[in-house]
């Protein structure tokens, strides 16, 4: 069975102050022709379809659009929804939507009632883990303590289970939108850090055939059967260096996977540049980045005067402007923000406590402000999904 992997369409999303909508609508027809000229059987889709859980309009519009281009072709399609997903409202009408071969998984209880469809090897059964939010699926998969492994791995568990009831040589495929350890990660994902960890084991999803991950915007292996897909256009500057791309599975009669890596049309080039103003206007090593979106990082000592406006003459389509003087980590004049660079709001808290207390939280001080975050986390997915 031929599969086609895509993931992190975020259906809505702007590229700074560029709207994406028109590059995302290209995307989709790309995807159609896909499935079109290399005979692909099934597609799947592992969740963040939309960039918020109550999409503009727009967005819904183009994902209608998208829904029936794929129901005309005949070829199935599985979706989960992601962290980024309203799980309820993009499973509204599900059960009718299924009967046009689209089929919608975000209840975290049907982990373990897949989607069974044939070739002429026999069944492959597509099971669908729509992102788990810990802390709001604990009780669904009575685990004791909220954390993504144990979460995850009870969903697995049930699908295994499932998986053993059927007939010997029935092929598996799993969707599951996750940070699995040996990910890179950018900087437009949500944080979906849980306790401090956001990392799960790959051998979690051990048992199946093919994982289709998603949530981490770049295209990556983590092992031969455990693949991102990665999001089908750059969403942040340090996507860069992306080749956006969508797999191409052939899954064997014997479960063997082969993969290919199909490219996704570029609307416009990425590039970052750094260097004072005035080296970045005349530098002729920068004209190829002419019609590029970029982000320009001046390290002059003191602002220059009028920085974009004087860049914008020379790179039309400038779009970001950070100021980061060289100087030393210690020196008191570096930014708040560059302190804070890479930290989680755990780990800012944790500095906070250190810096006001003279010495860094206890244990039983860390799972307090664990359990907190989570508890924030929860909570602002339940208010954003009841707007």
């Amino acid at each position: 069975m031929r599969l086609l992997h895509t993931s992190d369409w975020h259906l809505g999303r702007a590229f700074h102050r560029v709207n994406m909508l028109g590059a995302q609508a290209e995307f989709i027809g790309h995807l159609v022709t896909t499935v079109r000229e290399h005979a692909v059987d099934a597609v799947v889709v592992s969740g963040d379809v939309y960039d918020r859980a109550v999409p503009p309009l727009a967005a819904v519009e183009l994902f209608d659009d998208a829904l029936h281009r794929l129901a005309d072709l005949g070829v199935p399609t599985v979706m989960i929804s992601g962290n980024h997903d309203s799980a309820r409202r993009l499973g509204v009408g599900a059960g009718l939507i299924d009967r046009a071969g689209i089929h919608l998984r975000t209840d975290p209880a049907a982990a373990g009632t897949p989607v069974v469809l044939s070739d002429a090897h026999g069944d492959v059964a597509f099971y669908g883990l729509p992102y788990l939010e810990p802390a709001l699926v604990k009780d669904e998969f009575a685990v004791d303590k909220a954390g993504h492994e144990a979460v995850l791995g009870a969903a697995m568990d049930r699908v295994r289970a499932d998986l053993a009831t059927r007939a010997r040589g029935t092929r598996s495929v799993v969707l599951a939108h996750a940070f699995v350890t040996g990910g890179r990660a950018s900087d437009s994902e949500r944080d979906i850090t849980v306790g401090g960890v956001a990392a799960v084991p790959a051998g979690v999803f051990d048992g199946v055939d093919y994982v289709a991950l998603g949530h981490l915007h770049g295209c990556q292996t983590i092992t031969a059967r455990v693949r991102y897909s990665g999001s089908p256009l750059a969403y942040s500057f340090s996507e860069a260096d992306h080749r956006k791309s969508m797999w191409l599975v052939d899954l064997a009669a014997d479960g063997t996977v082969t993969a290919e890596r199909l490219d996704c049309p570029v609307p416009r080039p990425l590039a970052r540049i750094r260097g004072t103003l005035e080296d970045l206007l005349a530098d002729p090593a920068l004209a190829c980045h002419a019609d590029a979106w970029v982000e320009a990082t001046l390290t002059d000592p003191v602002r220059p005067a009028d920085p974009m406006a004087r860049l914008t003459e020379r790179f039309p389509h400038t779009l970001s402007l950070v100021f980061a003087p060289e100087r030393a980590p210690d020196d008191p004049r570096v930014s708040y923000a560059r302190r804070l660079a890479g930290r989680s709001d755990q780990q800012v808290a944790q500095d906070f406590v250190a810096h006001v207390r003279g010495a860094g939280p206890d244990d039983r001080e860390l799972d307090v402000l664990s359990e907190a975050f989570d508890a924030v986390r929860a909570d602002d997915a339940v208010r954003e999904v009841a707007r």
